[in-house]
């Protein structure tokens, strides 16, 4: 079978383009593709960095490659391993394959990301990555919790004190947030992707001038952005081709499902929706769901609307090759009639040490 083409483009790239889709047979295969869209639920995708060599995990560590996993290192409660680097360079020699961990380790996962917080040995800069890494991953446990029970009054807390602890270490250290983002991952989880687009909104917050109030509500509506794609079936969200018309109409009501999911919390201030309901409008009003334009559109949602095409733009998928920092900020930076100009700025600034990856 020869390679076959998709036409990728819309709210998260600026312009249509075609993409060659990898020859591979899960992909390929509707009904097998299907079944991995319900199977990767089982999994969670981990930072890589956080594997540190002469730390023994007591959790298997696994290597997704396209729609297969594999397991590298097996050990469990009872059997930990201890990484050696050359275990560690067996998972990293691809940097396109993602490392995951089954969901049920999880609580193992988060008692060894809390063996890391001890950073009294290393010097300040590595202590703060490291700090940097396990906020970041407690983060995206969180979310993966929220997304499969986003009523739950509980995490929707949590969720607001996690992002009070990033804007306070954003505050205190600016340069954190390069530990903070993912990027170039190969398949596409929610829960990575919010945590992205509140870090990046954060960072713009504060780099704006906001004061930490505003820069929290903004945080908490931009890591809540895509709580309503927890109602759109996963076989459409992970979709490796074409979306017809129908499955692109209920991508779009993401939105106004988060909305209703939201409207369900009471302890939601009502300034964290802009970041719900916009981060898809334009400013040339192409956005949806609405069709806001210019000053209709305010700045939470023009704040998370850069954030979110930022993190599109540089998330690798199967179908589509992961555009660099560089390459990513290029693009964006072309976009002042959808996007504001003087954010677009301040956002380059930001990330310009990350710009030459």
């Amino acid at each position: 079978m020869g390679t076959q083409l998709r036409e990728i483009g819309g709210s998260d790239e600026s312009e249509p383009r075609k993409v060659e889709l990898p020859e591979d047979p899960d992909i390929l295969d509707i009904k097998n593709f299907k079944d991995y869209s319900f199977r990767k639920e089982g999994f969670f995708q981990i930072d890589r960095n956080t594997l540190v060599p002469g730390t023994a995990v007591h959790f298997s560590v696994m290597r997704q490659k396209l729609t297969r996993f594999e397991t590298v290192v097996k050990a469990g409660d009872d059997s930990p391993v201890v990484l050696s680097r050359d275990l560690l360079a067996k998972l990293t020699t691809d940097r396109a394959n993602e490392i995951v961990i089954e969901k049920s380790a999880l609580p193992l996962y988060s008692a060894y990301l809390n063996s890391l917080q001890d950073t009294s040995g290393l010097p300040e800069n590595e202590a703060m990555k490291r700090k940097a890494l396990v906020l970041k991953e407690n983060s995206k446990i969180l979310m993966k919790d929220l997304l499969e029970n986003p009523r739950s009054g509980e995490k929707i807390k949590e969720v607001r004190n996690i992002v009070n602890t990033v804007t306070d270490s954003l505050l205190e250290n600016r340069d954190m947030i390069y530990s903070m983002i993912t990027l170039s991952k190969y398949d596409y989880y929610t829960y990575t992707h919010c945590v992205n687009v509140a870090t990046l909104s954060i960072g713009l917050g504060v780099a704006a001038g906001l004061d930490k109030e505003t820069v929290h509500l903004l945080g908490t509506g931009a890591m809540l952005h895509d709580i309503g794609k927890t109602n759109i079936p996963p076989e459409i969200l992970n979709k490796q081709g074409s979306l017809d018309d129908y499955e692109y109409k209920r991508i779009q009501e993401h939105v106004n499902e988060g909305e209703m999911i939201l409207r369900g919390h009471k302890d939601i201030p009502g300034e964290t929706y802009d970041a719900v309901l916009q981060h898809h409008e334009k400013l040339s009003g192409k956005g949806y769901p609405r069709r806001l334009k210019g000053a209709e559109i305010r700045l939470f949602g023009r704040i998370a609307a850069i954030a979110d095409c930022y993190d599109a733009l540089t998330t690798e998928r199967p179908y589509k090759k992961a555009f660099s920092p560089f390459e990513a900020l290029k693009i964006i930076s072309k976009e002042t009639v959808h996007y504001d100009a003087a954010l677009l700025a301040l956002f380059i600034r930001m990330l310009g040490k990350v710009s030459g990856q």
